[in-house]
């Protein structure tokens, strides 16, 4: 088992890219990448029509009128395809519609309203809705090029590599409303979902941590300036990290966040600490702190966990009543916290180029993290043998990988669940069941 963790461990930061903070803005919109397709195959029409314009310009300096004839009524009967093409598209855009509803609904109905966000985020679904929306647009402009003259001797345009393309964004979008259905079907399914959520907070862990012994925070000393929050209020999302880094080295100072990515922040309220060297100007620290109404991935640590054990609570209510799938939750969340076990947490050091570091940002601690995983759970574990028998062979498996000063939390964790077990459970009969770790709950 410890092979595998090696080899699933977050591997060394790599330095922060310039436009990621945009990257995942736009990620987590819906707008951009059908807008997007929608200006591409304008411009991608405007170059097929002006090669329809030369195709029969030059035809008609050959003087080849026959093959202009055979042309004509190709495009004649090109122009009922791409009508019905134009139809179909709205019904099939309707279609998509209907289906990302009633799965987003299912989804956050029956998990929690926080994996949404995995709808959202779906490159499938957002290049489904592009190419329906860009192949529609296309058969509109296609139509308009239409020659209304049935004469091949005066005929200005006829639309043949137009009508070609609009053949081909139909079997496009027909290959993608397929690979759209299936996409969507399989985040329908619980363990899609949760397995999706893990490979999320992998992602940020390899961004946001360090392996081990790999970096140590330095003294940095009292704080020299303070940099307030401008803007509205709301969580603060991420941090333009490479701009921030940049900014820090030009003045020779170290900038340290002093709200955690997930907090909720307000106007006034200071966001910035300045340690050494010269306070940056105020316009040069503009736009580098990013605040929405919902929490990202981008640089949360806790917000995987956070969802894994929404999941895990939901499954448990009286309502649902699904302790396997709290079991699954379980499983992502003591893998999730086995990769982290041995790597240092508590702030994330960004260096310049230099090496030199420029930035500190605070993540979640260890105790934090493990607490965030199992408190919740384990207040809602207690009736049900299945989660209880999981959760101690989770933790016993934490146990054997985290070093002794990241023990007590877990020991905690264990006293705690033994305890509230004993008070509940009717026989001792029960009460040995259910304390018997078992990584399947009831194997």
């Amino acid at each position: 088992m410890s092979d595998w963790l090696v080899t699933q461990s977050p591997v060394a930061r790599r330095r922060p890219h310039a436009l990621s903070p945009l990257r995942e803005h736009l990620r987590d919109t819906f707008w951009f990448a059908p807008t997007a397709a929608m200006a591409a195959v304008f411009l991608v029409w405007l170059g097929a029509q002006a090669l329809d314009t030369a195709i029969v310009e030059a035809l008609r300096k050959e003087g080849d009128y026959d093959t202009l004839d055979e042309l004509l009524r190709f495009a004649q009967d090109a122009k009922a395809v791409v009508s019905a093409v134009g139809s179909a598209m709205m019904t099939f855009i309707g279609v998509v519609l209907s289906i990302s509803l009633v799965a987003v609904q299912m989804a956050s109905g029956q998990f929690t309203p926080r994996v949404v966000r995995l709808f959202v985020r779906s490159r499938i679904t957002k290049a489904t809705f592009a190419v329906f929306l860009a192949t529609f647009v296309l058969t509109l402009l296609v139509l308009t090029a239409f020659d209304s003259a049935d004469d091949a001797r005066v005929v200005t345009s006829l639309p043949l590599v137009q009508s070609v393309l609009t053949l081909c964004m139909v079997a496009l979008s027909l290959l993608l409303f397929v690979l759209y259905v299936n996409s969507t079907l399989r985040l329908m399914r619980i363990s899609q979902v949760i397995a999706r959520i893990a490979a999320e907070s992998f992602r940020v862990a390899a961004s946001m941590t360090a392996p081990a012994g790999g970096q140590e925070a330095p003294d940095l000393g009292a704080a020299t300036a303070w940099v307030p929050h401008e803007g509205r209020a709301g969580v603060l999302r991420d941090v333009h990290i490479a701009r921030l880094v940049r900014v820090a080295r030009k003045h020779g100072a170290v900038l340290r966040l002093i709200p955690r990515i997930g907090d909720f922040v307000v106007p006034g309220t200071p966001v910035l600490a300045v340690h050494g060297g010269a306070a940056p100007p105020r316009r040069a620290l503009r736009h580098t702190v990013s605040v929405g109404v919902e929490r990202t991935y981008h640089q949360d640590l806790g917000f995987g966990l956070r969802q894994l054990a929404d999941i895990a609570l939901r499954a448990l209510s009286s309502a649902i009543n699904d302790p396997t799938t709290a079991v699954q939750a379980l499983d992502r969340i003591v893998q999730f916290l086995a990769v982290l076990s041995r790597h240092p947490l508590d702030a994330a050091l960004h260096r310049d180029r230099g090496g030199v570091v420029r930035l500190v940002q605070p993540v979640p601690g260890w105790t934090e993290l493990v607490d965030l995983g199992f408190t919740e759970v384990r207040g809602c574990a207690v009736g049900s043998p299945q989660v209880s028998r999981r959760m101690l062979a989770g933790l016993d498996d934490l146990l054997l990988l985290a070093p002794r000063d990241r023990r007590e939390p877990l020991l905690r964790h264990r006293a705690l669940l033994r305890q509230q077990v004993a008070h509940t459970a009717p026989t001792p009969a029960d009460r040995a069941f259910a304390l018997h770790p078992d990584r399947q709950g009831i194997g």
